[in-house]
């Protein structure tokens, strides 16, 4: 998927930057002499230690440590690291009160940049959502929302240039017109990785407790091998959408529009091929998607099938390996309901859209086919509303 997880230290060095603010914050590797690096933090301060690995809630499941000395931050580190945890975070205490702590977090949406903010933050936000407003930022000030116009502007600006697609900061802590970032959550656009300055791929994170699973396994040894690319990430196995993308930008458009349509928690993997793949490997490829796609439980599934219009590679080659694949499973496949939808472009489109349909029409599959004339974010929402042949 596009979205990836930033590392807290990056997210933070980039936003206190934006405001014009330094930041004091160290990140350790437990793969690294972490020790020598922590020994030479300052002995007169007390620190937080948490771990910075994409781990949802940290506090409540005691991976943040509050308050500490720097003897009592080298027992934490070394019980996180010990606790299979390869990254984690240590900045110096502020200490404030718990009326203090705010929710902010901007998020990247169909209508523009909006932003949520509650005067009640901090590990219970939750259960005071009915206190958190809503507004697309315009540039112009927004009422009931603390944060002064000129660090809004400068936090929305850094969520732009650096290609954000959703910032949350809780607690936020504001004290003498300065804003305090306790805890930060940052997910990007990774397709940006190639001509972004400010953060790269080693800064993206995955959790720790995240299993890979044999089609993933399979996928990495089949790029291993080959001078295509390919990759797949499993985002919620029991998802009813999955998707079979080809290049970067198209992978992009067709998960960012799932997102935007509101089903979101409903996709079940990410990835793409490119490189011109042969018929073999993308035949390889594909049935790995397909065996992802019924496993899952849900109910109502599609498999979107989805590219823009390629320069170099086959489409009468690929998708010959698609429905090679497909075939393998037609049955089960036919037997879930699942829809087939296509929008693809590129050298042989013609013949391979043709290939492509002849075969779900005689396998008795239901979906859409289309070709450049559609535009790619529409397949995605014929395939969610279920429309088509």
């Amino acid at each position: 998927m596009p979205r990836k997880r930033l590392s807290e230290f990056r997210a933070k060095s980039i936003l206190y930057k934006a405001l014009d603010e330094p930041y004091s914050g160290w990140e350790f590797n437990s793969e690294e002499d972490w020790q020598a690096n922590l020994d030479a933090l300052p002995d007169n301060q007390n620190y937080v230690v948490k771990v910075d690995q994409a781990e949802k809630g940290r506090f409540k499941k005691g991976l943040v440590k509050l308050n500490r000395n720097k003897s009592e931050a080298t027992s934490d580190l070394d019980e996180l690291f010990n606790a299979g945890y390869q990254f984690a975070l240590v900045e110096p205490y502020e200490t404030h009160e718990d009326s203090e702590e705010r929710y902010f977090s901007l998020e990247r949406t169909r209508d523009g940049i909006k932003v949520s903010y509650s005067p009640s933050g901090g590990i219970n936000v939750e259960e005071n959502s009915d206190s958190i407003t809503h507004e697309v930022f315009t540039g112009e000030p927004l009422s009931g929302i603390d944060v002064d116009t000129k660090s809004l502007s400068s936090l929305v600006d850094a969520f732009q240039s650096n290609y954000f697609s959703f910032l949350e900061i809780n607690p936020l802590v504001i004290k003498d017109e300065k804003l305090y970032l306790l805890d930060a959550a940052v997910e990007v656009d990774n397709e940006a990785e190639f001509f972004e300055e400010n953060w790269k791929a080693s800064d993206l994170r995955r959790p720790k407790s995240k299993a890979e699973s044999p089609e993933e396994l399979s996928v990495q040894e089949l790029a291993s091998k080959s001078q295509a690319s390919f990759s797949l990430e499993v985002i919620n196995p029991n998802g009813r959408i999955f998707v079979l993308l080809s290049g970067g930008g198209a992978s992009v458009v067709v998960a960012d529009e799932v997102y935007n349509l509101g089903s979101g928690k409903e996709l079940g993997n990410y990835g793409e091929y490119s490189g011109n793949p042969n018929l073999e490997e993308t035949e390889i490829y594909t049935e790995q998607v397909v065996k992802l796609l019924l496993k899952s439980s849900a109910n109502s599934k599609v498999l979107i099938i989805g590219g823009g219009v390629a320069n170099f590679t086959d489409v009468r080659i690929t998708f010959k390996g698609v429905v090679n694949a497909i075939k393998k499973h037609e049955e089960e496949l036919r037997n879930q309901g699942v829809k087939v939808y296509v929008r693809r472009g590129g050298p042989h489109e013609k013949e391979g859209l043709e290939a492509i349909k002849s075969y779900l029409e005689k396998a008795n599959i239901a979906g859409y086919i289309a070709g450049p004339e559609l535009l790619l974010s529409d397949i995605v929402s014929l395939a969610l509303k279920g429309e088509g042949n």
